[in-house]
């Protein structure tokens, strides 16, 4: 961008302002959201949530915005709270000439480059018709991540035979489920494809186990992804490994759980603002994750240091202690990855005291297997917790592939 680095602390000001005043004058919406705060102080600004959407979208478009003149989608609700959201069509331009640009770091040509595609799909004909017509305008061809049956898998090295893909980009629990199938099959992807040259993930967490997985296998450059369909591009992993953030459509901040910034280094809550969005508001807008920021970030050239994981994703146990989902589905991974067993896993919170394993595998687990795992989750979490291990044979995702890693049906207080 061609604002220089000492300017752009007062450009994103500027920006920021803009959007606010922009929507307090045309969003009912939002007007009524802010009530009477004062919004000269950006620390005054309430945080937006998903929840605070659960209305219909015409209601919270700006004045000179209707569906017909607006780009309309949704989120999958895999935070809990799904929601139907609009972009303007230039803030839609811009979000698409940003990811385009990102793309471009690791020599990805959205004109010429051909995309091996891990997305979900519609299942009936005529929608999934229209999207295999879209992808094929597009130059991408679209896998079906709901049949990941080793049969399923079988078809698509297959198809990576067949044609000549530049590169794999979608949901990081479905390709690291065909690298492991190439890793007992003993093949490297870029034998069958030598065409392929990197693999994006994006959409759910990305483990370092996970990501030496897929190097291994996939033999290719493995590039991190973080974004959030509402918004942009969030973060992009650059040609030196860094999570570099998206400055230039988005503010983000990282906040404690009184909505006050945190100072670089911090874990806190992800927070961000689309400085061009002008059909729908997203100011403050809390994604629903923690993160940490780089201490050597700047205006320009913010870093996201590390991901740790969703908000709502924590178990509260009948002490009132509370662990975070991620970990425990990380302490889990770990176990299951030393038996080589089991291929993916989720883990569900049903009630306070008991928590439901369901995983796929070869063969079911052992009483001794279990009881290892049992006795570790007893050390990290606390005794007397019940465990339901249900072996599947493929795992159920949701409606757009996706895989809900952890998730607790218990209210996340004591």
């Amino acid at each position: 961008m061609a604002v220089p680095e000492e300017n752009y602390t007062a450009f994103v000001e500027q920006k920021k302002r803009e959007i606010v005043d922009f929507h307090l004058k045309n969003n009912k919406f939002y007007k009524n959201f802010i009530g009477e705060i004062d919004t000269f102080q950006w620390e005054n600004i309430p945080v937006l949530k998903k929840s605070d959407f659960q209305i219909p979208l015409e209601k919270r478009l700006s004045i000179g915005y209707n569906k017909k003149t607006v780009y309309i989608n949704s989120t999958s609700g895999s935070s809990g709270d799904p929601m139907v959201f609009a972009k303007d069509k230039f803030c839609h331009a811009l979000i698409w000439a940003n990811i385009m640009h990102r793309f471009a770091w690791h020599g990805v040509d959205f004109n010429h480059s051909y995309q091996a595609r891990f997305y979900g799909m519609p299942l009936d004909f005529k929608s999934n018709k229209i999207l295999r017509f879209k992808d094929f305008l597009s130059n991408r061809y679209r896998f079906n991540i709901f049949d990941l049956s080793a049969s399923g898998i079988e078809k698509i090295i297959t198809k990576f035979k067949q044609k000549k893909f530049t590169y794999i980009n979608g949901y990081t629990s479905s390709i690291v489920l065909v690298a492991k199938h190439l890793k007992e099959k003993k093949l490297v992807l870029k034998n069958l494809c030598p065409s392929l040259k990197i693999c994006i993930v994006t959409s759910e967490m990305l483990f370092e186990d996970d990501k030496r997985l897929l190097v291994e296998t996939l033999g290719v450059p493995i590039i991190n992804e973080y974004g959030a369909s509402e918004l942009d591009v969030i973060a992009f992993e650059n040609q030196t490994g860094e999570w570099t953030v998206n400055a230039e459509t988005l503010f983000v901040e990282i906040l404690d759980e009184n909505n006050k910034p945190l100072p670089l280094g911090k874990e806190g809550r992800i927070v961000v603002t689309n400085l061009y969005n002008k059909a729908h508001p997203f100011i403050r807008y809390d994604v629903g994750d923690y993160g940490v920021l780089d201490e050597k970030s700047t205006a320009k050239h913010p870093i996201l240091k590390k991901l740790t994981g969703r908000t709502n994703d924590v178990a509260v146990l009948p002490s009132g202690k509370m662990a975070p989902g991620m970990t425990f589905y990380s302490i889990t991974k770990k176990l299951f990855g030393d038996e080589g067993n089991v291929k993916e896993f989720t883990i569900t919170q049903i009630q306070s005291d008991t928590f439901e394993i369901q995983y796929a595998s070869e063969v079911a687990l052992t009483t001794d297997e279990i009881n290892r795992i049992e006795k570790v989750f007893t050390n990290f979490l606390e005794p007397n917790l019940k465990y339901i291990f249900t072996r599947k044979n493929l795992l159920q995702r949701n409606k757009n592939g996706k895989l809900k890693q952890f998730t607790s049906l218990v209210k996340n207080t004591p």
